[in-house]
Protein backbone atom coordinates (compact mmCIF):
# COMPACT_ATOMS: atom_id res chain seq x y z
CA UNK A 1 0.00 0.00 0.00
CA UNK A 2 1.46 3.37 -1.05
CA UNK A 3 2.22 5.98 1.58
CA UNK A 4 0.09 9.12 1.19
CA UNK A 5 1.02 12.76 1.48
CA UNK A 6 -1.76 15.38 1.52
CA UNK A 7 -1.16 18.99 0.49
CA UNK A 8 -3.80 21.33 1.90
CA UNK A 9 -2.20 24.77 1.59
CA UNK A 10 0.18 26.88 -0.50
CA UNK A 11 2.55 27.05 2.48
CA UNK A 12 2.65 23.26 2.74
CA UNK A 13 3.27 22.96 -1.00
CA UNK A 14 6.21 25.36 -0.74
CA UNK A 15 7.63 23.52 2.24
CA UNK A 16 7.46 20.13 0.49
CA UNK A 17 9.71 21.30 -2.35
CA UNK A 18 12.09 23.33 -0.19
CA UNK A 19 10.85 26.83 -1.07
CA UNK A 20 10.60 29.81 1.30
CA UNK A 21 7.15 30.77 2.64
CA UNK A 22 4.81 32.12 -0.07
CA UNK A 23 4.19 35.84 -0.48
CA UNK A 24 0.43 35.20 -0.61
CA UNK A 25 -1.30 32.50 1.46
CA UNK A 26 -3.68 31.44 -1.32
CA UNK A 27 -1.76 31.74 -4.61
CA UNK A 28 1.79 31.24 -5.83
CA UNK A 29 3.86 30.90 -9.01
CA UNK A 30 7.05 28.88 -8.57
CA UNK A 31 9.84 27.81 -10.93
CA UNK A 32 10.84 24.17 -11.25
CA UNK A 33 14.57 24.99 -11.05
CA UNK A 34 14.05 26.38 -7.52
CA UNK A 35 12.76 23.06 -6.16
CA UNK A 36 14.80 21.45 -3.38
CA UNK A 37 12.44 18.66 -2.20
CA UNK A 38 12.41 18.08 1.53
CA UNK A 39 10.70 14.67 1.21
CA UNK A 40 11.24 11.69 -1.08
CA UNK A 41 8.35 11.73 -3.56
CA UNK A 42 9.32 8.46 -5.24
CA UNK A 43 6.40 6.01 -5.02
CA UNK A 44 4.48 8.48 -2.85
CA UNK A 45 0.77 9.02 -3.38
CA UNK A 46 0.33 12.80 -3.29
CA UNK A 47 -3.21 14.10 -2.74
CA UNK A 48 -3.20 17.75 -3.74
CA UNK A 49 -6.10 19.92 -2.57
CA UNK A 50 -5.06 22.92 -4.68
CA UNK A 51 -5.73 23.95 -8.26
CA UNK A 52 -2.49 23.65 -10.21
CA UNK A 53 -1.35 24.56 -13.73
CA UNK A 54 2.11 23.22 -14.48
CA UNK A 55 4.38 23.89 -17.45
CA UNK A 56 6.56 20.93 -18.39
CA UNK A 57 9.40 21.44 -20.85
CA UNK A 58 11.92 18.70 -20.14
CA UNK A 59 11.71 15.82 -22.60
CA UNK A 60 8.51 17.11 -24.20
CA UNK A 61 9.64 15.93 -27.63
CA UNK A 62 9.65 12.32 -26.40
CA UNK A 63 6.02 12.33 -25.37
CA UNK A 64 3.43 10.63 -27.55
CA UNK A 65 -0.27 11.23 -28.11
CA UNK A 66 -1.58 7.73 -28.90
CA UNK A 67 0.76 6.75 -31.76
CA UNK A 68 1.39 10.33 -32.83
CA UNK A 69 4.00 12.82 -31.65
CA UNK A 70 2.89 16.03 -29.98
CA UNK A 71 2.56 18.84 -32.52
CA UNK A 72 3.63 21.75 -30.29
CA UNK A 73 6.74 21.44 -28.11
CA UNK A 74 7.43 24.91 -26.72
CA UNK A 75 5.62 23.91 -23.55
CA UNK A 76 3.16 21.39 -22.17
CA UNK A 77 0.51 22.49 -19.68
CA UNK A 78 -0.95 20.01 -17.21
CA UNK A 79 -3.99 20.96 -15.12
CA UNK A 80 -5.03 19.40 -11.81
CA UNK A 81 -7.94 20.19 -9.52
CA UNK A 82 -8.32 19.70 -5.75
CA UNK A 83 -8.46 16.07 -4.64
CA UNK A 84 -6.58 14.60 -7.58
CA UNK A 85 -3.92 12.01 -6.83
CA UNK A 86 -0.41 11.86 -8.30
CA UNK A 87 2.04 9.00 -7.85
CA UNK A 88 5.67 9.82 -8.66
CA UNK A 89 7.35 6.84 -10.30
CA UNK A 90 10.83 8.42 -10.52
CA UNK A 91 12.90 10.98 -8.71
CA UNK A 92 11.93 14.66 -8.76
CA UNK A 93 15.10 15.85 -10.45
CA UNK A 94 16.04 19.52 -10.71
CA UNK A 95 19.58 18.98 -11.97
CA UNK A 96 18.88 20.46 -15.41
CA UNK A 97 19.01 24.20 -14.81
CA UNK A 98 17.83 24.92 -18.37
CA UNK A 99 14.32 23.80 -17.46
CA UNK A 100 11.94 26.77 -17.68
CA UNK A 101 9.02 24.93 -16.15
CA UNK A 102 6.78 26.50 -13.53
CA UNK A 103 3.63 25.89 -11.52
CA UNK A 104 0.75 28.23 -10.77
CA UNK A 105 -1.06 26.99 -7.68
CA UNK A 106 -4.08 28.51 -5.99
CA UNK A 107 -6.28 27.44 -3.11
CA UNK A 108 -10.05 27.08 -3.67
CA UNK A 109 -10.58 29.73 -1.00
CA UNK A 110 -8.96 32.32 -3.29
CA UNK A 111 -11.92 32.20 -5.69
CA UNK A 112 -14.61 31.12 -3.20
CA UNK A 113 -16.61 34.37 -3.30
CA UNK A 114 -15.90 35.27 -6.92
CA UNK A 115 -17.71 34.55 -10.17
CA UNK A 116 -14.83 32.23 -11.10
CA UNK A 117 -15.98 29.84 -8.35
CA UNK A 118 -19.19 29.25 -10.32
CA UNK A 119 -17.33 29.02 -13.61
CA UNK A 120 -14.33 26.88 -12.63
CA UNK A 121 -16.05 23.57 -13.38
CA UNK A 122 -16.59 24.70 -16.97
CA UNK A 123 -12.84 24.36 -17.52
CA UNK A 124 -13.08 20.61 -18.06
CA UNK A 125 -9.35 20.30 -18.80
CA UNK A 126 -8.75 20.27 -15.04
CA UNK A 127 -10.03 16.68 -15.24
CA UNK A 128 -8.07 15.56 -18.31
CA UNK A 129 -5.40 12.89 -18.07
CA UNK A 130 -1.70 13.78 -18.37
CA UNK A 131 -1.53 12.39 -21.93
CA UNK A 132 -4.28 14.89 -22.86
CA UNK A 133 -2.16 17.89 -21.88
CA UNK A 134 -2.18 21.21 -23.72
CA UNK A 135 0.79 21.74 -26.07
CA UNK A 136 1.66 25.36 -26.69
CA UNK A 137 3.27 27.27 -29.52
CA UNK A 138 5.87 29.90 -28.70
CA UNK A 139 3.34 32.73 -29.04
CA UNK A 140 0.78 30.91 -26.91
CA UNK A 141 3.32 30.30 -24.17
CA UNK A 142 4.29 33.99 -24.24
CA UNK A 143 0.63 34.97 -23.74
CA UNK A 144 0.28 32.65 -20.74
CA UNK A 145 3.52 33.80 -19.13
CA UNK A 146 2.62 37.48 -19.52
CA UNK A 147 -0.48 36.79 -17.42
CA UNK A 148 1.61 34.88 -14.89
CA UNK A 149 3.87 37.91 -14.54
CA UNK A 150 0.84 40.07 -13.74
CA UNK A 151 -0.33 37.61 -11.09
CA UNK A 152 3.11 37.53 -9.46
CA UNK A 153 3.35 41.33 -9.56
CA UNK A 154 -0.02 41.69 -7.84
CA UNK A 155 0.74 39.41 -4.91
CA UNK A 156 4.35 40.59 -4.55
CA UNK A 157 3.51 44.24 -3.88
CA UNK A 158 1.59 45.71 -0.98
CA UNK A 159 -1.88 44.17 -1.07
CA UNK A 160 -4.89 46.48 -1.26
CA UNK A 161 -8.62 46.09 -1.79
CA UNK A 162 -8.10 45.55 -5.54
CA UNK A 163 -5.38 42.90 -5.30
CA UNK A 164 -7.49 39.77 -4.96
CA UNK A 165 -9.92 40.76 -7.72
CA UNK A 166 -7.03 41.49 -10.11
CA UNK A 167 -5.30 38.20 -9.28
CA UNK A 168 -8.52 36.27 -9.87
CA UNK A 169 -9.27 38.18 -13.07
CA UNK A 170 -5.86 37.28 -14.48
CA UNK A 171 -6.28 33.62 -13.51
CA UNK A 172 -9.67 33.58 -15.24
CA UNK A 173 -8.21 35.24 -18.34
CA UNK A 174 -5.39 32.69 -18.36
CA UNK A 175 -7.93 29.85 -18.21
CA UNK A 176 -9.95 31.43 -21.03
CA UNK A 177 -6.84 31.55 -23.19
CA UNK A 178 -6.18 27.89 -22.37
CA UNK A 179 -9.70 27.09 -23.57
CA UNK A 180 -8.92 28.86 -26.85
CA UNK A 181 -5.61 27.02 -27.21
CA UNK A 182 -7.29 23.67 -26.55
CA UNK A 183 -9.75 24.53 -29.33
CA UNK A 184 -6.75 25.12 -31.59
CA UNK A 185 -5.29 21.78 -30.52
CA UNK A 186 -8.54 19.98 -31.33
CA UNK A 187 -8.66 21.74 -34.70
CA UNK A 188 -5.06 21.00 -35.73
CA UNK A 189 -5.66 17.32 -34.98
CA UNK A 190 -8.92 17.21 -36.90
CA UNK A 191 -7.98 14.19 -39.04
CA UNK A 192 -6.99 12.20 -35.95
CA UNK A 193 -10.16 13.31 -34.20
CA UNK A 194 -12.43 12.21 -37.07
CA UNK A 195 -10.84 8.79 -36.84
CA UNK A 196 -11.65 8.79 -33.13
CA UNK A 197 -15.29 9.72 -33.83
CA UNK A 198 -15.56 6.68 -36.09
CA UNK A 199 -13.91 4.45 -33.47
CA UNK A 200 -16.27 5.73 -30.77
CA UNK A 201 -19.36 5.02 -32.85
CA UNK A 202 -18.09 1.52 -33.71
CA UNK A 203 -17.37 0.91 -30.03
CA UNK A 204 -20.97 1.71 -29.06
CA UNK A 205 -22.24 -0.59 -31.82
CA UNK A 206 -19.94 -3.41 -30.71
CA UNK A 207 -21.08 -2.93 -27.12
CA UNK A 208 -24.61 -3.81 -28.21
CA UNK A 209 -23.53 -6.64 -30.48
CA UNK A 210 -21.77 -8.46 -27.65
CA UNK A 211 -23.04 -9.48 -24.24
CA UNK A 212 -21.76 -6.28 -22.62
CA UNK A 213 -25.23 -4.74 -22.47
CA UNK A 214 -26.61 -7.81 -20.66
CA UNK A 215 -23.77 -7.79 -18.14
CA UNK A 216 -23.17 -4.05 -17.66
CA UNK A 217 -26.44 -2.38 -18.64
CA UNK A 218 -26.40 0.94 -20.46
CA UNK A 219 -23.02 1.98 -21.85
CA UNK A 220 -21.56 4.96 -20.03
CA UNK A 221 -19.03 7.57 -21.11
CA UNK A 222 -16.44 6.55 -18.51
CA UNK A 223 -16.38 2.94 -19.71
CA UNK A 224 -16.22 3.80 -23.41
CA UNK A 225 -13.57 6.49 -22.88
CA UNK A 226 -11.40 4.00 -21.01
CA UNK A 227 -11.56 1.61 -23.97
CA UNK A 228 -10.14 4.41 -26.13
CA UNK A 229 -7.52 5.45 -23.55
CA UNK A 230 -9.06 8.86 -22.91
CA UNK A 231 -10.57 10.59 -19.91
CA UNK A 232 -14.33 11.02 -20.17
CA UNK A 233 -14.01 14.83 -20.10
CA UNK A 234 -11.46 14.98 -22.91
CA UNK A 235 -13.39 12.52 -25.09
CA UNK A 236 -16.65 14.41 -24.62
CA UNK A 237 -15.03 17.78 -25.36
CA UNK A 238 -13.30 16.40 -28.45
CA UNK A 239 -16.54 14.90 -29.81
CA UNK A 240 -18.37 18.15 -29.10
CA UNK A 241 -15.80 20.12 -31.15
CA UNK A 242 -15.98 17.69 -34.07
CA UNK A 243 -19.67 16.78 -34.20
CA UNK A 244 -21.55 19.26 -32.02
CA UNK A 245 -22.60 16.42 -29.71
CA UNK A 246 -21.07 15.23 -26.45
CA UNK A 247 -20.18 11.59 -25.82
CA UNK A 248 -23.38 11.14 -23.81
CA UNK A 249 -25.45 12.60 -26.65
CA UNK A 250 -23.83 10.17 -29.10
CA UNK A 251 -24.76 7.27 -26.81
CA UNK A 252 -28.35 8.50 -26.50
CA UNK A 253 -28.63 8.99 -30.27
CA UNK A 254 -27.53 5.41 -30.88
CA UNK A 255 -29.95 4.08 -28.25
CA UNK A 256 -32.88 6.00 -29.72
CA UNK A 257 -32.15 4.71 -33.24
CA UNK A 258 -31.97 1.16 -31.90
CA UNK A 259 -35.22 1.70 -30.01
CA UNK A 260 -36.99 2.99 -33.14
CA UNK A 261 -35.94 -0.10 -35.07
CA UNK A 262 -37.15 -2.42 -32.34
CA UNK A 263 -40.45 -0.58 -31.95
CA UNK A 264 -41.22 -0.78 -35.67
CA UNK A 265 -39.77 -4.17 -36.50
CA UNK A 266 -40.66 -6.34 -33.52
CA UNK A 267 -43.64 -7.23 -31.40
CA UNK A 268 -41.68 -6.97 -28.17
CA UNK A 269 -43.31 -5.02 -25.37
CA UNK A 270 -42.04 -1.56 -24.40
CA UNK A 271 -40.55 -3.06 -21.23
CA UNK A 272 -38.77 -5.83 -23.14
CA UNK A 273 -37.25 -3.29 -25.52
CA UNK A 274 -36.11 -1.14 -22.62
CA UNK A 275 -34.46 -4.11 -20.90
CA UNK A 276 -32.78 -5.21 -24.17
CA UNK A 277 -31.22 -1.76 -24.52
CA UNK A 278 -29.73 -1.95 -21.04
CA UNK A 279 -32.26 0.05 -19.01
CA UNK A 280 -32.77 -1.20 -15.48
CA UNK A 281 -36.25 0.33 -15.34
CA UNK A 282 -38.59 0.54 -18.38
CA UNK A 283 -39.85 3.95 -17.25
CA UNK A 284 -36.35 5.38 -17.66
CA UNK A 285 -36.35 4.13 -21.25
CA UNK A 286 -39.75 5.71 -21.92
CA UNK A 287 -38.67 9.01 -20.37
CA UNK A 288 -35.50 9.22 -22.47
CA UNK A 289 -37.31 8.25 -25.66
CA UNK A 290 -39.96 10.94 -25.17
CA UNK A 291 -37.31 13.52 -24.26
CA UNK A 292 -35.40 12.86 -27.48
CA UNK A 293 -38.28 12.28 -29.92
CA UNK A 294 -41.28 14.08 -28.46
CA UNK A 295 -43.25 10.82 -28.41
CA UNK A 296 -43.63 8.01 -25.92
CA UNK A 297 -42.52 4.59 -27.26
CA UNK A 298 -46.13 3.47 -27.63
CA UNK A 299 -47.10 6.70 -29.42
CA UNK A 300 -44.16 6.31 -31.82
CA UNK A 301 -45.13 2.71 -32.57
CA UNK A 302 -48.70 3.83 -33.24
CA UNK A 303 -47.61 6.44 -35.79
CA UNK A 304 -46.36 3.78 -38.21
Amino acid sequence: MEESYVINSISQAHQSVGLPPPKHPLVSVVKTVDYKPTINFRGLKVINNLYQITLKQLGCGNLMYGKNSYDYEDGTLIFTSPGQVTIFQGEMSVENKTDKGWTLAFHPDLIRKSSLADKINQYSFFNYEVNEALHLSEDELKTIEELLDKIVKEYSQNLDKHSQNLIISNIELLLDYCTRFYDRQFFTRSNLNLDLVSKFEKLIKRYYETEDVDEKGLPNVQYLAKQLNFSSNYLSDLLKKETGKTAQEHIHLFIIEQAKNKLLNSKSSISEIGYSLGFEYPQHFSNLFKLKTGFSPSEYRGLN
